[in-house]
């Protein structure tokens, strides 16, 4: 009963949490008129300008507002997608280390881009873990202009194969047009490597056993 009283007085834990999301959000949102205005080169610049304030002693939690709003404008460039409010938050969530529970449809795919990133930009490569090969090579088809107009490279792992995001890339077979044969080590250099638990998994145990 008093918990219940409390949690109506002060709030749930996820509501005060999110109260402390939200100025990022407004942060984030206050960018975006100023990043539209930049051309795809100047875009493609920030990327660098972040690895230099990076290297100059800035953290990432410093760059997040920047390095959100340029993903989501790329992304509106590229996919015609623009990340909503509430996907912001999902990717604050996930850059901080927590789960964020999202409902089918409601966009993890693109969430995920954002704290992908921004955490790619200290150059020790991102994996984003899925559940199958399908969706691994699906979301680098999608998900990969917005990584490459920033100037960052994407891998991904399959059973029997492995593929950098190439969009000059021709194949005869329109399954795999911009999918680049690689090598597994090479997918894995990536900036952003797409796989599945089971192929990062056992990649990690053959490469230490």
């Amino acid at each position: 009963m008093w918990s219940k009283i409390l949690a109506k007085i002060i709030g749930t834990a996820n509501e005060r949490y999110l109260k402390k999301i939200r100025p990022i959000v407004e942060k984030i949102n206050a960018l975006e008129p100023e990043v539209e205005k930049l051309t795809n080169e100047q875009l493609r610049a920030k990327t660098d300008e972040f690895k230099m304030r990076l290297a100059d002693g800035e953290t990432l939690d410093d760059l997040l507002p920047e390095a959100f709003a340029v993903v989501r404008e790329a992304s509106r460039r590229t996919t015609g997608m623009r990340h909503f409010d509430v996907q912001l938050i999902g990717g604050i969530v996930l850059h901080q280390g927590k789960i964020a529970e999202m409902k089918t449809g409601e966009g993890k795919t693109l969430v995920a881009t954002l704290p992908l990133y921004l955490n790619a930009l200290m150059g020790k490569g991102c994996h984003l873990v899925t559940v199958n090969d399908y969706l691994a090579k699906r979301d680098t088809l999608w998900m990969g202009p917005i990584y490459h107009l920033l100037g960052l490279t994407v891998g991904v792992i399959q059973h029997e194969a492995s593929f950098i995001y190439d969009p000059t890339y021709k194949n005869p077979d329109p399954r795999l047009a911009r999918l680049r044969p690689c090598t597994r080590k090479e997918a894995y250099l990536a900036d952003i490597t797409y796989g599945t638990n089971n192929e990062f998994g056992f990649d990690y145990l053959r490469d230490n056993m």
